[in-house]
């Protein structure tokens, strides 16, 4: 009696002769040129330096040249999303840029927003927060977004940035600096100040913390340096290949909308249309109830005209 494992091994050479057509020798399917790469697999040099918010990010320390090549490989291989977040950048990079600027802060900041949802306003994480800027509902009421029922306004990517805003500013008071308050969106400012004070140090940088925060702001820089140049990454983008920013025309609603696909008509657009120029509607009875004194403002797409 054969012992089990020559059984398998001569049972794995008659298969491997047998799909072979009795040559064992071959080892790539016919017609495959094998002296071509299929993918071309390669690492990205770092820049020589790098600044978030005008701030110098620490490229001589090891630890953190290895924690932004990480960020660049594993977001330049995540091949689909990337390429989805370089399309939808020519949607919203202007306004949201312009929203930043407005309100005192870099522009650097989309690249939080970018980290954050991937520029999908319906993003959902598991813990519940949504839209753009991943807002949880308590800390979007605290910061002036309305949730509820019938509105959702973490999904309006506009009004959602303002409040952003609202929150990097009030981080920056309290940390002084803009990677703090970065990192702070991630950890929460109460959580990033405590981390602070127990470890003795003033500097992200220096910082030992959670993983998904330790990441996370080398994750923006890695996004950064993608969109600002994503030709040296891989990526071939034109601006053809861009979607379009949205053309619509506000108009203020104040009395309550009974039925939304009659009153989208009315507009001389259809249902879809929108809600993807409303996302913060978030009925599921197609009706908006407007309380006596407070109004909506509507975006009716230039489809409309």
């Amino acid at each position: 009696m054969f012992p089990l494992k020559l059984v398998l091994l001569i049972s794995s050479s008659i298969l491997l002769f047998f799909f072979s057509g009795g040559d064992t020798t071959k080892t790539a399917p016919e017609g495959l040129d094998t002296t071509q790469s299929v993918q071309r697999i390669q690492s990205f040099p770092l820049p020589a330096t790098l600044t978030f918010a005008g701030e110098a990010v620490p490229l001589s320390d090891p630890d953190v040249r290895e924690r932004l090549e990480r960020e660049i490989i594993q977001n330049c291989y995540k091949h689909s999303a990337t390429l989805l977040i370089l399309k939808r950048e020519g949607r919203w990079r202007a306004s949201i840029q312009a929203l930043l600027k407005e309100n005192g802060l870099s522009e650097d900041f989309f690249y939080l927003a970018v980290a954050e949802s991937e520029l999908d306003e319906h993003a959902a994480s598991p813990v519940g927060a949504m839209g753009f800027w991943q807002f949880m509902k308590g800390t979007a009421s605290e910061f002036g977004l309305e949730v509820s029922a019938q509105v959702d306004q973490r999904k309006d990517p506009l009004v959602a940035t303002v409040a952003a805003c609202k929150y990097l500013k009030q981080a920056y008071g309290k940390f002084g600096n803009w990677t703090l308050t970065a990192a702070s969106y991630n950890r929460g400012m109460t959580g990033l100040d405590k981390a602070l004070k127990n470890q003795k140090v003033d500097s992200f940088y220096d910082l030992y913390l959670n993983r998904e925060t330790y990441r996370y702001v080398l994750r923006i820089l890695a996004l950064k340096l993608i969109m600002e140049n994503p030709q040296a990454y891989g990526f071939v983008i034109g601006p053809e290949d861009r979607y379009k920013p949205y053309t619509a025309k506000p108009l203020q609603i104040d009395t309550t909308i009974t039925d939304l696909p009659a009153f989208a008509i009315q507009q001389k657009i259809n249902y879809k249309l929108l809600k993807i120029h409303n996302p913060w509607l978030n009925s599921d009875d197609y009706k908006l109830v407007i309380p006596k004194g407070k109004s909506y403002t509507f975006l009716i797409p230039a489809e409309a005209e």
